[in-house]
């Protein structure tokens, strides 16, 4: 009789601790498809990441290699923009006609000064 009730009693715990450890194990499955999903979401940042600097490293290589031609074009630009205000005001920059032509109705018609 005894013998049948520790039996018995095993029986309980055994279930009762096998339960916990089912438990414990689903737990823990859970948690690793989590991290399984957070590292795959890690992977696919880094890569984005890594895309993106990639894509500042080209930029800055194109920046650095056509510098000496952007910046003579933005002299060029600045002298143009400063002569034309120039002409604007008023300055004198030899290109006033100095003799008076005049035209007959005809065309390609020969020129009387």
């Amino acid at each position: 009789e005894k013998m049948l009730e520790d039996a018995s009693t095993k029986r309980a715990t055994d279930v009762k601790s096998m339960n916990e450890k089912d438990n414990a194990k689903a737990d823990t499955e859970v948690a690793l498809q989590e991290e399984k999903q957070k590292l795959k979401d890690t992977k696919l940042d880094a890569m984005a990441l890594a895309k993106y600097i990639s894509s500042l490293h080209a930029e800055c290589d194109w920046l650095l290699q056509y510098y000496d031609a952007r910046k003579s074009a933005r002299d060029s630009e600045s002298e143009s923009l400063v002569n034309a205000k120039a002409v604007l005001s008023g300055a004198d920059y030899a290109l006033v006609q100095t003799t008076a032509t005049v035209r007959t109705g005809r065309f390609m018609a020969p020129r009387v000064q």
